[in-house]
């Protein structure tokens, strides 16, 4: 799989299941435990190193009991928050 070419995206996802793991008072073992994916794929993704799949997804928002809609607007928000402060000049 190629890398993507949108770091703050995977940043933004990486940051938002770590808040929403954090919320729910739940360890990386647990959302991969629920997610059915291994422990170090939930730590690269918080990390934005990996990009994950639509299913991956899909059991990420579950595991984080979130639709997946919900989770991509989390997604959203913080994404564009990242957008933002990229754009201001120094």
């Amino acid at each position: 799989m190629r890398p993507s070419r949108n770091a703050l995206l995977l940043q933004a996802l990486g940051t938002a299941l770590k808040e929403r793991r954090n919320e729910l008072g739940l360890t990386q073992e647990d959302v991969a435990g629920q997610a059915e994916i291994d422990r170090p794929f939930v730590t690269m993704i918080e990390s934005a190193k990996k990009q994950p799949t639509i299913s991956v997804l899909w059991k990420l928002a579950a595991a984080l009991q979130l639709s997946p809609a919900d989770f991509a607007e989390r997604v959203d928000r913080r994404y564009t928050t990242y957008l933002t402060k990229a754009r201001k000049p120094s």
